[in-house]
């Protein structure tokens, strides 16, 4: 994690090297190196507020979180588990899956630029490369067209034509997409459950008596039978190429 904290970090760190010394004077510039050092320090600031969010629609967070949300509805749990423990699961299964990635950005990119080797520039391309190998594998090519007809743009012959202003929202939209359809394939099971227990209060007439008050402890309890947690991590883990 703290590598992908500094890969979104690495612009603020190369502005900072570029800039030794800055004037958060709030008069107006007198000349165009002034404008230029204060639109400097403007960038580093916005990147540090966004740098977060960047991260997070880069990885595979979305998909997990989108998930986590729909089993919590799906069980009929209400607030259990608690929001603050689905964000920090999938943001620790978010770390395990990216990993490989982010240590062979740190590696080919971050680690040259450290050592003077190579310009800001390309370490930049180098860095953010293996992030966007990871996107467009697991992004649609329907939802990658898109986004190029949206632009006007000839459809890419190799990954390195795709530009990241492309294939992070076309990576977005896809994981989202998938996430819902995993979501509905949850759903299910537990609607099974409603149904059946619902028409087994009907008959009894119990018609005042809330379902979902009988089905959710049946819910919890094929859950653990099944290793639910276990089954859907797996597969969630393995679900990205």
């Amino acid at each position: 994690m703290k590598k992908l904290l500094f890969l979104a970090l690495l612009p603020v760190l190369a502005s900072a090297v570029e800039v030794p010394s800055v004037n958060l004077s709030l008069t107006a510039p007198q000349e165009p190196g002034d404008l230029v050092t204060s639109l400097n320090v403007l960038i580093i600031f916005t990147l540090l507020a966004l740098a977060p969010s960047i991260i997070l629609v880069m990885t595979s967070f979305t998909r997990l979180i989108v998930v986590f949300s729909f089993l919590r509805q799906a069980m009929g749990t209400q607030q259990s588990p608690p929001t603050q423990l689905l964000v920090t699961l999938a943001l620790v299964l978010t770390y395990f899956i990216m990993e490989p990635v982010g240590q062979k950005a740190y590696e080919q990119g971050i680690v040259p630029y450290q050592n003077k080797e190579i310009g800001y520039e390309e370490a930049f391309l180098r860095t953010t490369e293996p992030f966007k190998k990871f996107m467009v594998r697991n992004t649609r090519e329907k939802d990658l067209a898109l986004f190029f007809r949206i632009r006007d743009m000839e459809n890419p012959q190799t990954i390195e034509d795709i530009p990241l202003s492309i294939a992070i929202p076309a990576f977005m939209i896809s994981e989202i997409k998938t996430a819902f359809e995993i979501g509905f394939l949850l759903f299910m099971p537990f609607l099974v459950i409603d149904m059946v227990v619902s028409s087994v209060l009907m008959s009894m007439g119990m018609m005042m008596l809330p379902p979902v008050m009988i089905s959710m402890p049946f819910k919890i309890l094929i859950f653990i039978l099944v290793d639910g947690w276990n089954l859907l991590i797996g597969n969630l883990v393995e679900s990205f190429h």
